[in-house]
């Protein structure tokens, strides 16, 4: 039997069709997400703040097999609120409904707790937890309407354990998580179902240019920067992109219809706590 390709899935999931929205799709997890769902045919809405990054992930996913009438791509800064309203309603102009929302987009500057300052700590706020909520709040309305819908929130576990470095964005985070909580329970008779991911570290762009960073630090090679990181894992190793991917898929699937409300922890046991 086959081995399954990143982003790829055997069974049928229920997903085909669906219209779904990614916040911060032109990279990374998001754009992970992005051929998770095109692999099971469904429609996708791409969102990011660079038209340039976009228009790149889009044609990107054409040239591996997306349609061109299959995946849009949308600029937006979603610290504005009337922005991300504007944003949801084009794409829907386009794609019909959103069925299926991940928030992906955003992500708090890490700052040492002596260098925080009042605006730091609104930064972080805007960066993360704004971010998401501009999009979630007009989208998840509209789900409730309609009786249907799923939403994912890519968080991150500096809201379960403070750390002097990243105090402000894992307050944001820490926010996040409740939100989904609460937003899965308030919506749950609606027919809209809500969850997060805490990622761990992820070898995503973000985290190459850590380890660039570090082996110029250090005079040694980026490889050897990654090795050494990811020896001290519990896994022995970074997670992938598209490994994030497939859970959100399954969280959004006819497979996991009595999953809500679950803040779902991945990294490797990094942190153990529950």
């Amino acid at each position: 039997m086959r081995a399954n390709q990143p982003g790829e899935y055997r069974m049928d999931l229920g997903l085909k069709g669906e219209h779904v929205l990614i916040t911060g799709g032109s990279q990374g997890i998001g754009l992970a997400c992005a051929k998770a769902f095109l692999a099971q045919g469904a429609r996708v809405s791409l969102l990011a703040r660079n038209g340039q990054t976009l228009d790149q992930a889009r044609q990107q996913l054409i040239r591996e097999g997306a349609s061109a009438d299959q995946v849009q791509a949308l600029s937006a800064d979603l610290r504005d609120a009337s922005a991300a309203l504007h944003a949801l309603d084009q794409a829907e102009a386009q794609f019909g409904p959103v069925q299926v929302l991940v928030n992906s987009a955003g992500a708090a500057q890490r700052v040492p707790v002596d260098e925080l300052t009042p605006q730091a700590w609104h930064d972080a706020m805007q960066a993360k937890f704004f971010t998401y909520v501009h999009m979630t709040d007009p989208c998840i309305k509209r789900m409730g309407q309609r009786g249907k819908g799923c939403v994912v929130n890519i968080i991150g576990n500096g809201g379960k354990v403070a750390s002097p470095i990243h105090l402000a964005g894992g307050a944001a985070n820490a926010a996040l998580m409740l939100a989904t909580t609460g937003w899965a329970n308030a919506y749950a008779r609606r027919g809209v179902r809500v969850n997060g991911i805490n990622p761990g570290q992820t070898l995503t762009g973000r985290l190459q240019g850590r380890m660039q960073a570090m082996a110029q630090q250090e005079n040694i090679t980026p490889e050897q920067a990654r090795a050494r990181s990811s020896a001290e894992l519990p896994m022995g190793r970074f997670s992938e992109p598209h490994e994030i991917a497939h859970m959100v898929v399954f969280l959004c699937a006819a497979q996991s219809t009595y999953v809500t409300g679950s803040i779902i922890s991945m990294d490797g046991a990094l942190t153990p706590v529950i």
